[in-house]
Formats: structure tokens, sequence, C-alpha cells
């Protein structure tokens, strides 16, 4: 009963349009998971296949795509699609390869989950323009383009949803990850104003701030050295797909997984940023650059 009485609540404004609706009927709903070959992205399509959801990887090397989806089936219910698609969510046909897999699914997106993303460690000036264009081109441009492609159906349909990883540096400027944390403020951003935008019509959207994770991300970037990983808690990646999809599924807006984002979120947005900036260039400055200023 309190079920369906939110259900409603959540689709206050949505008014159906039979012609076009009919279009998805037969289909299965699937959970678009980018970066689901690893890390987060991974543990959350792993989370939902143990749900009984329908699973669609997305990434670019087709070895770790054989081995998630070996990791996802084996976690899943029976009678869950899992499948993977190996696609580079940048290129400009990425979202027209995703719709075909979907379609030889005989699926459509019902959930995008925005996991894909790089960062970038050091000082901004001593970042190549390549790294500055991959990081800015999949935090940023990739993933608007993503929820622009699939927000429209969902809409259409008045269910279906947007779950946008995010990161808690989304709340300040990182010196010495200048650009990562600008990316993710970005997202944080963008995903909050989606989800007032889409009231009441019956999508869900919603983003997730992890604090630190423990993931190979940080030493992808050159930055497993930072201090912040030394001093601040780190939680699973497990840990954080199941709160993010159980906040997902409670409609919450802004998801804080972990033990340091609860913590650390409420006064890094009332703190000054000239007090919380000094802080966090401290925790993220690599070590050589602390052993030179002592």
């Amino acid at each position: 009963m309190i079920g369906r009485v939110l259900s409603a609540w959540r689709r206050r404004q949505w008014r159906a349009e039979p012609a076009a609706l009919a279009r998805f009927e037969g289909l299965k709903p699937i959970k678009v998971v980018t970066g689901g070959t690893s890390g987060i992205g991974l543990a959350i399509a792993v989370e939902f296949a143990r749900l009984g959801d329908h699973v669609l990887i997305v990434g670019r090397d087709e070895a770790r795509l054989a081995s998630a989806c070996a990791t996802i089936k084996a976690a899943a219910s029976p009678g869950s699609f899992i499948d993977g698609l190996a696609c580079d969510v940048t290129a400009q046909d990425a979202t027209a390869r995703i719709d075909a897999a979907l379609v030889d699914a005989a699926g459509y997106c019902d959930l995008l989950v925005n996991s894909a993303g790089i960062g970038a460690a050091g000082a901004f000036a001593n970042t190549t323009p390549d790294q500055l264009e991959q990081l800015t081109t999949l935090n940023v441009t990739a993933l608007t383009r993503l929820c622009r492609h699939y927000l429209p159906d969902m809409l259409l349909r008045g269910r279906g949803g947007i779950l946008n990883v995010a990161s808690l540096g989304g709340y300040v400027p990182g010196p010495y990850q200048a650009t990562y944390y600008a990316s993710k403020s970005y997202v944080l951003s963008l995903t909050e104003a989606l989800a007032h935008e889409c009231a009441g019509q019956g999508v869900r959207i919603a983003v997730m701030a992890p604090g630190p994770v423990r993931t190979a991300f940080h030493a992808r970037m050159a930055g497993a050295n930072a201090l912040y990983l030394r001093l601040l808690p780190t939680s699973s990646a497990a840990h954080i797909a199941r709160t993010a999809v159980r906040g997902y599924r409670l409609g919450l807006r802004v998801i804080l997984p972990g033990l340091v984002a609860p913590l650390f979120m409420l006064p890094l947005k009332l703190l000054p940023h000239r007090l919380t900036v000094p802080l966090v260039a401290r925790l993220l400055a690599p070590r050589r650059w602390l052993r030179d200023k002592r």
C-alpha cells in the first residue's frame, strides 16, 4: 500500500502517452553501467544483478569486460540478463552503439549509471593538455551527453532513472587534483538540478558522492601517495555500491556512502574556501612536495 502511494506521488505530474509508450512493450528494462569493468561501477553492476535486475556494462577493454561479466554473472540472481559492450563512451557514436546493444538484448535503458571517470593528480600547470582533454571529455562531456540522450525516454515512460557517480571532492576546490575535483563539482550541480526539473514525473535522478574508496583509481591517476589516503578511512567498493543502490531505491537525490562523506560534507559546504582549500591542498599534495616544503 505504502509503495503504491509513493509510486503515485513520484509520478504525480506524469501523463501517459499510449501511442508513444507502445514502442517499449515487450522490452525488458536494463541497467546500463558505464565504467562497469572495475571499481565502483563493477560493484554497482554486481549489486543490481544480485537483486535480479538486467545489466549491461560498458567498458573499453574487451578482456576486462569479459572478466567483469563473469564476476557479475556469478553473483546474479537466476533469470538476470548480463552483457557487456566494448565501447569508449567519449566517442561520438557511443550512444548509438549502446542503443544497438540494447536493441540486440530486446531491452531499453531503464537506469543509466554514469560511473566511468578518470582523475589527474599533480600541479595543474604540469598536467598535459591531452590529460586535461581526456578528463573533461569523460567526466563531464560524455556524462552530460548520455544523460541528455536517455532522459527523454525515461520521462516519456514515467519511470527509470539516472545515478551519477561524483565525489566528496565535488564540494570543495582540490589543489593538486584541481580538474578532477572541478569535474565532480559539475556532476553534483548538474544532477541536483536535473532532479529538481524532473520531480513528480516518475524518474529518479541521484548522485553519489563517496569519500576515499579502496580501488585502483588513485594509483591510475598517480595519486596513491597523497596524504589523505594515509589519514582518512577508506571504504570498499562493495559497501559503496550497496549504499548507492539502497539510496537510489529510496529516492534520495544525494547519496553519501562510506565513513568520510557523511561526516565531512556539511563542513565542506559551510566553511569558507579560504579555510578548507589550504587543508585540502595538504591532503592532496604529492608526498614529495610535502618533503620539499619541509
